[in-house]
C-alpha cells in the first residue's frame, strides 16, 4: 500500500510555471514506477510524465521541453517542475504510483492547476 499526498496547484498566467510536489508513505517507494496523470473537464486521464526506479523518464508530446519529473528516493517524493503553462494545461493533476511486478496503480487526491489570465 502507498499513501500519496499532492501540492502545490494554483491559478498561474500564460507563461508562468509551477511545481507540484507528490509525498508517498507506507511502502518503499524506491520501487515504485512514479508519474504524473492529468484530467481535464470533459476529457480522459492522460500521463503527463513518469519516472523508473533508475530514473529513466518519459513525457507526453505536449509537455516535452517544458515540464521536468524528478524523484528524491530518500525523501519519498516526485516533483513537476512545469514551466511555459499554457491554458491548456489546465486540468486536475494526480500523482500515482505503479507497482512494477503487481503493476497495481495507486493515485493521490489530485491538485488543480489552472493556468488563466
Amino acid at each position: 500500500q502507498v499513501q500519496l499526498v499532492e501540492s502545490g496547484g494554483g491559478l498561474v498566467q500564460p507563461g508562468g510555471s509551477l511545481r507540484l510536489s507528490c509525498a508517498a508513505s507506507g511502502s518503499i517507494f524506491r520501487l515504485y514506477i512514479m508519474g504524473w496523470y492529468r484530467q481535464a473537464p470533459g476529457k480522459q486521464r492522460e500521463l503527463v510524465a513518469g519516472i523508473t526506479r533508475g530514473g529513466n523518464t518519459n513525457y507526453a508530446d505536449s509537455v516535452k521541453g517544458r515540464f521536468t519529473i524528478s524523484r528524491d528516493n530518500a525523501k519519498s517524493t516526485v516533483e513537476l517542475q512545469m514551466n511555459s503553462l499554457k491554458p491548456e494545461d489546465t486540468a486536475v493533476y494526480y500523482c500515482n504510483a505503479k507497482h512494477p511486478l503487481t503493476r497495481t496503480d495507486y493515485w493521490g487526491q489530485g491538485t488543480q492547476v489552472t493556468v488563466s489570465s
